[in-house]
């Protein structure tokens, strides 16, 4: 049963020609409380261990909001020293780092309001596609607090430090054209459009090299962490996986025959991640 005045499902799954769409199901704001972060988590090792899905998309039901952040009512009992952490955000960061990590690639399609921890889970996903009318915000300092489920790391890794630093200094909004032209963000669409899109780069995506994404996508992550050359010789490894895969021996195959490439739909047992 669900707790009182949260919806039964606070996420909801549909899966479709190897694309997982997972939707924040709490409008008409789909702010996040633990339900709805413990639901997240559940899909997230669900759906990593699904070999039938190739890509992920997460986004917010209805028009209004992707997510506008944390449902602040859950705040007042937690606001002593030593209380929020082991009841609130460790588990927003398992969750969210789930996200983050997930194995293959991950497209978060906003409409609305991207907020606070709304934001911040979309900064998880390796591509943001986001309508036109879409707004952006990390505003938790109006409240005398910081962005604190991986903002200040993720988000600054996006932008940059200065950049990030006026959207959590000031709490400010900033539009879609701004969020783009900042990093923030992949791609702007017309009104209504966001899903639309990135349902086309989730499918461009499936009929890829399953192994060779999520091998990328791990390479581009050691660039984070690691200085150029260490991070070039831990990458050195992904390569002989992925030049030795099915993969590479159908890309290198369809090329030579100038055909398209028909790469499998699971990855072979052996090359597994």
């Amino acid at each position: 049963m669900a707790e009182p005045g949260k919806v039964a499902e606070p996420v909801l799954c549909h899966i479709e020609d190897g694309v997982a769409i997972l939707t924040l199901n709490n409008p008409p704001l789909n702010v996040v409380y633990k339900g709805l972060t413990e639901a997240l988590g559940e899909w997230l090792q669900r759906l990593a261990d699904d070999a039938s899905v190739r890509v992920l998309v997460v986004t917010g039901a209805g028009d209004r909001a992707f997510c506008a952040g944390s449902d602040i009512a859950e705040f007042r009992p937690l606001m002593k020293k030593g209380m929020i952490v082991p009841a609130k955000l460790a588990l927003q960061h398992r969750v969210f780092a789930a996200l983050d990590d997930f194995p293959k690639p991950t497209l978060a399609a906003i409409n609305g309001l991207a907020y606070g921890g709304g934001l911040e889970i979309a900064v998880c996903c390796d591509l943001i596609v986001a309508d036109a009318g879409a707004r952006f915000a990390l505003p938790e300092i109006k409240l005398g607090v910081f962005p604190g489920s991986g903002g200040p790391v993720r988000v600054t890794r996006r932008v940059g430090m200065s950049r990030a630093k006026e959207l959590m200094f000031l709490g400010e909004p900033i539009n879609a054209g701004t969020a783009l032209a900042w990093g923030l963000i992949n791609r702007v669409t017309e009104a209504g459009q966001a899903m639309p899109t990135a349902m086309g780069l989730a499918r461009t995506l499936v009929s890829g090299p399953p192994l060779a994404l999520s091998l990328c996508k791990r390479a581009i992550d050691l660039a984070q962490g690691a200085t150029e050359n260490i991070a070039i010789a831990q990458a050195l490894p992904l390569s002989d996986r992925v030049f030795s895969s099915t993969e590479s021996q159908e890309g290198v195959r369809a090329f030579l025959a100038k055909e398209s490439p028909n790469f499998p739909d699971a990855l072979h047992p052996k090359e597994s991640l």
